[in-house]
C-alpha cells in the first residue's frame, strides 16, 4: 500500500511550511519520502473553511466530560488505517447482511471508543457544510487536534479522503495488538509501508490515555475487577509527551507490546536505539510521530469518484438514515 511523499505533497499545491516541515521529518527519519498521494491540507479550504475549528470545538467540549477521548479518538483512527487503509469503515455499524461491522472484532469490542463524538463532529460539519467532509478525514483531523490539545505536536493533516463502502472483518480481526511479539508487530507494520521508526513513533500514542487491566503486563493487581482502567503512562496519564520511552527504559511498559521494542532479543538491532533516542528527545520525537502519523493517513486512501462522503458516519448513503 502506497503512503505519502514530499515530491507528491508539493503536487498537491501546499502551503511550504508543511512542505518544509514533512522533508525536515523525512530526513530525521533516515528514509526518503514516499510517492503517491493525492492528498492536500487545503483540500477543504475553499469548500468548508472552518473544517479544522469546527472539529476542534467539538473535540474540546466533549473531552471536559470524558478526558479519555483524546487518546480514544486517535486510536480509531489508527484502527481505521490499519483495515482497508484510511475510509472510515470502522465507523460503520452493522447492517447485515450486506454490512458487518469491524467494531466487533476482539481488537475493538468494548475497547474502540469515540463514536458518538464522531457522530456529533458529523452533525456540525453537515450543518456548515452539508456533504463536504468525509469521516474518514474526520478520523485524521480528530486525531491531530488530540494530540495537540494534550501538548503533543501540531501538524497539517492531509485531506481528500473519501468514505468507503464496505467493511473488511479478516484484516480487522489481524490489527496490531498488545499482545503480539516483535517480530509480527513489524510484519503488520510493513504489510502497510511503516517501517521500524513508524512503529517505534506510532506506538508511543500509548503516551496517554487508558488500557483494561487485564491487557496489561500486570494483567490487574489484587483486588482489580477486570475491566478497571490502567493509565498507559503511569508517569504523565493526560500529556503527550516522551515520557512513555522512560517508561520503556525502565522496564515499566504497561503492556506487551511496547516493551518487546526493547526487551525482545532482535530489538537491539532494530526498535531499540530508536526508543533510547526518542526517550532522550523529545523534539526528535515529535518529528518522528508527525511524520509517521502522516504516512499512516496516507494508507490507500480512496480519493477523486472512489468511495463517497457519507451522510452518516454509521451508515453508507444507499442505506438511508
Amino acid at each position: 500500500m502506497a503512503a505519502s511523499s514530499c515530491s507528491s505533497i508539493l503536487g498537491c499545491v501546499i502551503v511550504a511550511h508543511c512542505v518544509v516541515l514533512l522533508a525536515l521529518a523525512g530526513a530525521a527519519h533516515g528514509h526518503p519520502p514516499i510517492a503517491g498521494s493525492a492528498l492536500s491540507s487545503t483540500f477543504y479550504d475553499a469548500s468548508c473553511p472552518n473544517t479544522h475549528n469546527i472539529v476542534r470545538r467539538v473535540i474540546q467540549n466533549a473531552r471536559v466530560t470524558d478526558p479519555r477521548l483524546p487518546a480514544s479518538l486517535i486510536r480509531l483512527h489508527f484502527h481505521d488505517c490499519f483495515v482497508n487503509g484510511c475510509d472510515g469503515s470502522l465507523l460503520l455499524d452493522d447492517d447485515l447482511p450486506a454490512i458487518q461491522s469491524e467494531k466487533n472484532v476482539p481488537a475493538n469490542d468494548n475497547s474502540a471508543r469515540g463514536f458518538p463524538v464522531v457522530d456529533d463532529i458529523k452533525s456540525a460539519l453537515e450543518y456548515a457544510c452539508p456533504g463536504i467532509v468525509s469521516c474518514a478525514d474526520i478520523l485524521a483531523l480528530a486525531a491531530e487536534i488530540s494530540v495537540e490539545l494534550a501538548g503533543g505536536p501540531r501538524w497539517r493533516v492531509l485531506l481528500g479522503r473519501r468514505d468507503g463502502t464496505t467493511t473488511n472483518i479478516e484484516s480487522a480481526n489481524n490489527l496490531p495488538s498488545f499482545f503480539d511479539p516483535l517480530n509480527i508487530l513489524q510484519e503488520k507494520f510493513r504489510k502497510v509501508d511503516l517501517d521500524n521508526t513508524d512503529l517505534v513513533a506510532l506506538q508511543g500514542a500509548h503516551t496517554f490515555g487508558k488500557v483494561h487491566c487485564q491487557f496489561t503486563r500486570q494483567n490487574c493487581t489484587a483486588g482489580q475487577p477486570e475491566g478497571a482502567l490502567e493509565n498507559l503512562d503511569q508517569a504523565t496519564p493526560k500529556i503527550f509527551d516522551n515520557e512513555y520511552y522512560g517508561n520503556i527504559l525502565q522496564g515499566r511498559a504497561q503492556l506487551d507490546s511496547d516493551q518487546v521494542m526493547l526487551s525482545d532479543p532482535a530489538a537491539a538491532a532494530t526498535t531499540a536505539p530508536i526508543v533510547h533516542r526518542f526517550a532522550s528527545n523529545q523534539t526528535d520525537f515529535f518529528s518522528n510521530f508527525e511524520v509517521s502519523m502522516i504516512k499512516m493517513g496516507n494508507i490507500s486512501p480512496l480519493t477523486g469518484k472512489n468511495g463517497e462522503i457519507r451522510k452518516n458516519c454509521r451508515r453508507v448513503n444507499n442505506k438511508g438514515y
